[in-house]
């Protein structure tokens, strides 16, 4: 049997994010009616510039595969994130594909950002505020304006330079006014929805920065030892979370030292109809995201589907 060689053209060429976006949603929905297998992340710094993580593994009722991704994780290099999805089949292991996992991964946490703010924002919400300026950020807001319409865009990053950059090539990009803000407070007094994508250590977004009806989507903390949002706020608002066990264990959470007092729900929960989400205009929500296997799986199984039956894809026999 062959195995697919997915590079990153190949991943992107084989990936659509509107429909990518429709298949998380149901993913979500069916990893909360059924969870066979808890996901795990395991992770072990090699040295104080790096560390290797491994996201597993990737199942959902209604795909025949599950994932294993490997990722190098170095905060000083460009791109931070490097490394591989591999495709299993489900009933023999056998190793359908593997494929690089950089456009994959960014592209799917896009789509998952998208589709909280769907769910949790208001859905006249058209002001848009993202704190950190690197490659998650123009993703976020990419797939965001699958879901909304958008009429202003503000962006904070410690580096100006990089809010300049930004603003001038996500303008051009996608004709949106989007404009640098010299501080968290100032990108955020206005915003109806606001995106974090840090390395933050210490909590930067607190009660009383934030509009009545705003919401949030937190991605930074997503390994121990990371916080963007504190405390008191999580407190105050009502949040939600892609995965309760990994949020206590390493994400929103557990950056501030709280407990499962804090979680309201699991984004899918809501989805299934068997919790609440946003249930009034002035309510502050906010989703913290880990980042899931499932996920993983929606994404690389989409390109799969599409990789397969194209010529130009290489392939190995690992077994010859």
């Amino acid at each position: 049997m062959s195995t697919l060689l997915l590079t990153r053209a190949d991943v992107v060429r084989h990936m659509e994010a509107l429909t990518l976006l429709s298949e998380m949603r149901e993913a979500f929905r069916a990893d909360a009616e059924v969870r066979s297998v808890e996901p795990q992340r395991a992770r072990a710094p090699l040295h104080a510039e790096g560390s290797a993580l491994v996201v597993f593994p990737g199942t959902l009722p209604g795909i025949p595969a599950y994932t294993v991704k490997v990722h190098a994780r170095f905060p000083g290099r460009s791109p931070a994130i490097q490394g591989t999805v591999q495709l299993h089949d489900l009933e023999t292991g056998s190793l359908l594909a593997v494929m690089d996992s950089g456009h994959l991964t960014a592209l799917r946490t896009g789509v998952v950002g998208a589709l909280a703010s769907d769910v949790l924002a208001r859905q006249d919400a058209s002001r848009v505020a993202l704190i950190g300026a690197g490659p998650q950020a123009s993703m976020q807001l990419k797939s965001l304006r699958l879901v909304r319409s958008l009429n202003h865009v503000r962006i904070y990053d410690p580096d100006l330079t990089k809010s300049v950059e930004f603003a001038t090539r996500m303008y051009h990009a996608l004709n949106l006014p989007v404009r640098p803000a010299e501080s968290v407070e100032e990108a955020v007094a206005d915003a109806d929805i606001v995106i974090t994508a840090t390395s933050a250590r210490e909590p930067f977004l607190f009660p009383g920065m934030l509009r009545g009806g705003t919401h949030v989507t937190a991605l930074g903390a997503d390994e121990p030892g990371l916080a963007e949002l504190s405390a008191g706020l999580l407190r105050q608002s009502t949040f939600f979370c892609d995965n309760r066990a990994l949020a206590l264990a390493m994400g929103a959470p557990a950056g501030v030292g709280l407990g499962e007092e804090v979680i309201h729900a699991e984004l899918g929960e809501v989805l299934a109809g068997t919790k609440q989400g946003r249930t009034d205009a002035g309510q502050v929500t906010l989703f913290g995201a880990v980042g899931l296997p499932f996920q993983d799986l929606v994404a690389a199984w989409h390109v799969y589907l599409g990789a397969r039956a194209d010529d130009a894809v290489q392939r190995v026999d690992f077994r010859a």
